[in-house]
């Protein structure tokens, strides 16, 4: 009896110290913005599954398309296009009850994604922190090679 108390205590406090340790989503550093995209003047939004305008893109990820996209343009930076051939960058969303994701990519090579970062509620409209984090991640590598 003596020796499972000592251990489920012993558990309770390492699950404690380990969820005090875990960084906040908040509080983590966006990763550094490729210096090879701080040229970039045009900009294409879209889900993994597609645009806004297609059918099988889910209303989330449609949601977190229209909600980048004002933030973009409320950001004034970068001008949207609305096909990605016209693009310097592309940026691609998903948006789930568990977190969101948000991936740039370079749009005349876009085989993988140059800079992501993720996080819970992250492209909701009103609020968008990976745009911001974005927006600093971008406005840092311009401000590095002036």
């Amino acid at each position: 009896m003596k020796r499972t108390f000592l251990l489920t205590a012993s558990l309770i406090v390492v699950s404690a110290l380990s969820a005090a340790a875990a960084p906040n989503a908040t509080t983590t550093k966006s990763p550094v913005f490729p210096g090879t995209l701080a040229n970039a003047r045009f900009v294409y939004v879209a889900s993994y599954d597609g645009d806004q305008f297609e059918g099988r893109v889910l209303p989330e990820d449609r949601a977190a398309i229209n909600a980048v996209q004002n933030a973009i343009q409320s950001w004034g930076k970068l001008t949207l296009v609305y096909q990605p051939s016209q693009a310097d960058i592309v940026i691609l969303v998903t948006s789930r009850p568990s977190e969101d994701l948000m991936a740039v990519y370079d749009a005349h090579q876009p085989s993988t994604f140059l800079w992501r970062v993720m996080g819970r509620d992250g492209l909701q409209s009103g609020e968008t922190p990976l745009v911001t984090q974005f927006e600093k991640a971008f406005e840092g590598v311009q401000h590095n090679g002036n």
